[in-house]
């Protein structure tokens, strides 16, 4: 027989699940929140002493009325918040079965594709989605084979939330991470990220790139493109994402294909300079700007980045010689429309970045942009340590010799 106590506890039990039973919309809002109030970072055992051992029969009206309601939008975060408390409790993998098992994760991920549901409400979708993820491998698995890459990407990609973004990034990173036979879907979600429309979404999908490619080893080649679509970007935190993930590739098997990319971009073409023209530039009664803006930070961009390169690695450096960068970067400095694209490719060049571009007059200008220069590529071995030690007495005039027949055969071949 159970005890005076415990039948108490069964019929508090029955009570508030039947006043949440019989409450409209209003009620069941203030029951969440009392709920969320007072059961905050309870563990399982916890809840079910709460509940009298009946926490799972509250758990179950919480996701019927999300299935029946998150559509609308009522009192969606509140709902949201309450599941993550059973979710997130210690010892609560009995809490996540049930709710997997009513379909919860696909429900969490319609909810990121609507369009009326708030960006605060979604945000909380993630944050379970994470809590799903985190319980390990085969939750993870059950996440991408419910299309959950593409929902999360495209989520991140519309958010006008920082912070939802930053949770998404959160969510992916745990799910490129001990996840083996859907690494690769995550990857290729981020690099799909690359060239969307949002600065912050293209920022951490960067970041959580370079950690992903670690993982997943093999690059894929369409990376290449979409970095060197990305480098048209004003911001400079994209930027820099791109470029630290540049200099982790460029130890991998698309290095040639970045190097070729990026002094291809020193030299914008006569279409995409074209393409890029405003209507509005060519009224002559409109005072003219330069209509070429995205071309030419990438073109800036690039100078920036052949410099970063050049100067970390001699192989590298000699690599892009092969190219023709020389003719290249004084092509863009001779780009007077832009004048941080002159700027990053003197000092690439290393020549008086302080005030070349500044005092170069239209003449030099097109000098430089139609040169025709063509180094031819030559290995040049590095000096012996013993060449540069001192010479001993009575062997200094026979080095100047060795050193001036040395010039001397440079100039002929120059």
């Amino acid at each position: 027989m159970t005890s005076i106590k415990e039948q108490a506890a069964i019929s508090r039990l029955l009570s508030f699940l039947q006043e949440w039973d019989n409450a409209g919309k209003v009620a069941r809002c203030h029951i969440l929140d009392r709920f969320i109030r007072f059961n905050h970072s309870k563990t399982a055992p916890e809840l079910e002493q709460e509940f009298s051992q009946g926490a799972s029969l509250f758990l179950a009206r919480l996701t019927t009325w999300l299935r029946l309601s998150y559509m609308a939008g009522t009192c969606l975060k509140k709902l949201l918040k309450s599941i993550g408390i059973f979710l997130s409790a210690v010892s609560s993998n009995r809490y996540l079965v049930e709710f997997l098992e009513v379909g919860g994760v696909l429900t969490l991920l319609e909810i990121l594709g609507l369009e009326k549901v708030k960006e605060e409400d979604k945000k909380e979708a993630v944050l379970l989605l994470q809590m799903v993820a985190n319980c390990g491998r085969k939750y993870k698995e059950l996440i991408c084979e419910s299309y959950g890459v593409r929902s999360i990407a495209e989520f991140m990609a519309k958010s006008k939330c920082e912070d939802a973004q930053e949770e998404v990034q959160i969510l992916l990173d745990s799910l490129v991470h001990g996840n083996p036979k859907y690494q690769h879907q995550v990857y290729k979600g981020l690099i799909a990220l690359i060239p969307c429309a949002s600065p912050k979404a293209q920022q951490l999908s960067l970041q959580t790139l370079r950690i992903a490619q670690a993982i997943v080893g093999t690059v894929h080649p369409s990376i290449v493109e979409f970095l060197m679509g990305v480098l048209r970007t004003m911001h400079l935190e994209v930027q820099y994402e791109a470029i630290e993930l540049i200099k982790d590739l460029i130890k991998t098997d698309v290095r040639t294909a970045l190097l070729k990319g990026l002094v291809g971009l020193l030299r914008p073409s006569a279409k995409d300079i074209s393409k890029l023209q405003p209507k509005v530039l060519e009224d002559p009664a409109v005072f003219q700007v330069s209509g070429h803006l995205p071309v030419f930070l990438q073109q800036a961009a690039a100078a920036k980045i052949i410099g970063i390169l050049s100067r970390k690695s001699m192989s590298v450096a000699q690599e892009l010689l092969s190219l023709q960068v020389i003719s290249e970067l004084m092509f863009t400095m001779g780009n007077r429309d832009h004048s941080n694209s002159q700027r990053l490719a003197s000092l690439t060049l290393e020549d008086n970045t302080e005030d070349l571009y500044l005092n170069m007059d239209s003449i030099q200008a097109d000098i430089l942009a139609s040169n025709k220069i063509n180094i031819p590529f030559v290995f040049i071995p590095p000096i012996p340590w013993e060449s540069l030690q001192v010479p001993k007495s009575g062997e200094e005039d026979d080095k100047k010799e060795e050193v001036a027949k040395e010039s001397k055969k440079q100039t002929k071949f120059l």
